[in-house]
């Protein structure tokens, strides 16, 4: 089932339920009749197939399954916070947010045009908000409705995630894991875990968004992936994420096999005489390179090449004596194959890798079991 088979009064009023132990008392939380609320609780039931509450002669009492996907869906509508909000006009909002039209949701979607566009006019109106643009045949979100765009994502990751913990339950987890991977990561520890999850859940869907920080930090803190994993940013500006440190990485100083500083133990002067291919201003490498220079007083060298992909970077330095700094693990293989060589490992240059997560994300089973597996790949290979 999709969690738009949903009501979101009626999910509401579960949480009531388990808040105040009573139907009466849920009941007049959520201004439903004692019997409206008797048959909400009974649909819900019925189409998860499970038993959310024991009856009792004193009260409600919550099942495992209840302790499970309450909290999702407290979660859940602590961002969507109003309680204007229907699911027509939940879903309507998101469909339109992430295709660009109306046109377009109603294909997504499966639902008319109009239904969709009374849904989302209806939603700005009960919120007093200005959501969209009409630009043509394209709508643009508005400053709120950016805002309520991501609150939303959050939301349906929320209740996505209660729907599989559910099932969880029963023994049929068919969560799906996005990870965003930033370069550091990809070539050795990301894929190493991914490994080890599936070997024990083979039934889990992972998907590797690769990309920059700043390509991912925007999918990670709407919900769209669910962790991201390479360099740290020491200090954390953003205040809505935290960083979960894996290991510490000590880049080299690579070059072509046979290049003329190969074998020779060169000082940073030497190294400065050839030119560097490496990332842009900004990125924590590029950082760390000036640093090596400016710490022992030498002229930075020349960068005619700037890029952060190991590919273009391999390339460039196979067919030239430009120099580079990177990882070990981002060209184990091309250094076993002996077309790359490790020319110097500077000192001082280590930098910390490892998971960040929005602050409010409470991983699933097989989401703990895979932070398990990342810290377990992030141990030095033997």
């Amino acid at each position: 089932m999709e969690i738009w088979d949903f009501n979101l009064r009626h999910l509401r009023a579960i949480t009531c339920i388990a808040d105040l132990g009573t139907m009466n008392a849920a009941a007049q939380a959520v201004s439903l009749t004692q019997p409206a609320i008797t048959q909400a609780l009974g649909r819900i039931e019925a189409m998860l197939a499970i038993t959310l509450f024991d009856r009792r002669h004193d009260g409600m009492a919550p099942t495992e399954a209840a302790l499970v996907l309450v909290p999702r869906i407290r979660s859940a509508l602590d961002h969507i916070a109003s309680n204007r909000v229907t699911m027509s006009g939940f879903r309507a909002f998101l469909a339109l947010a992430e295709s660009g039209s109306y046109i377009a949701a109603a294909e997504q979607t499966g639902l008319a045009a109009p239904s969709l566009h009374r849904a989302v006019s209806d939603l700005a109106l009960s919120l007093r908000r200005t959501l969209v643009e009409r630009h043509g045949k394209l709508v643009i979100l508005t400053e709120a409705g950016r805002r309520l765009e991501r609150a939303f994502r959050l939301a349906k990751v929320e209740l996505e995630a209660g729907l599989s913990e559910l099932d969880a339950l029963t023994g049929l987890e068919t969560r799906r894991i996005a990870v965003g991977a930033m370069p550091l990561s990809r070539a050795r520890v990301v894929p190493a875990a991914v490994t080890r999850l599936l070997a024990r859940h083979p039934q889990v869907k992972v998907a590797i968004i690769e990309g920059s920080r700043a390509e991912l930090l925007e999918p990670l803190r709407n919900g769209t992936i669910d962790l991201m994993v390479g360099a740290l940013r020491e200090p954390l500006l953003e205040g809505d994420l935290i960083q979960h440190p894996l290991f510490e990485d000590q880049p080299r100083v690579i070059a072509r096999a046979g290049h003329p500083l190969a074998g020779r133990h060169p000082g940073l002067a030497d190294m400065a005489a050839y030119p560097w291919v490496i990332g842009g201003y900004g990125t924590p490498l590029r950082q760390s390179w000036q640093r090596m220079f400016d710490d022992a007083g030498v002229v930075l060298p020349a960068v005619p090449v700037e890029s952060g992909s190991v590919m273009v970077i391999r390339q460039v330095l196979m067919g030239s004596d430009y120099l580079t700094l990177l990882s070990h693990d981002q060209v184990t293989v091309e250094l076993e194959a002996g077309w790359l060589a490790v020319i110097a490992q500077p000192a001082g240059l280590g930098r910390k890798l490892g998971i960040t997560t929005r602050a409010s994300w409470r991983p699933t089973a097989v989401q703990t079991d895979f932070l398990a597996d990342l810290a377990a790949a992030a141990e030095p290979p033997i």
